[in-house]
């Protein structure tokens, strides 16, 4: 059955979404929020929601430093935070 949802995978988590949900958002919905650590090692969340402050950097994909606010959610994206890491 298609529901119209977009399967993506969060730090190993498969999560459903609407199709126009930014990455920021779908992580926020996984339950963490954190998307990277500071070079101190304090945990960072999108600020700004426009791209400006880059707190929203994940890896999407392989590919680092993506801007989770400005990238919507594809079938299949692979995303990976720095909140689990330890510093």
């Amino acid at each position: 059955m298609d529901d119209g949802k977009i399967t993506l995978c969060i730090n190993a988590q498969s999560i459903s979404v609407e199709p126009g949900v930014t990455v920021a958002a779908a992580i926020a919905m996984a339950g963490s929020g954190v998307t990277r650590r500071s070079v101190s090692g304090a945990t960072r969340a999108p600020l700004c929601g426009m791209g400006i402050c880059q707190e929203c950097r994940v890896m999407i994909n392989g590919r680092p430093h993506q801007l989770s606010c400005q990238t919507l959610c594809a079938d299949g994206m692979h995303v990976v935070t720095a909140g689990e890491v330890q510093p």
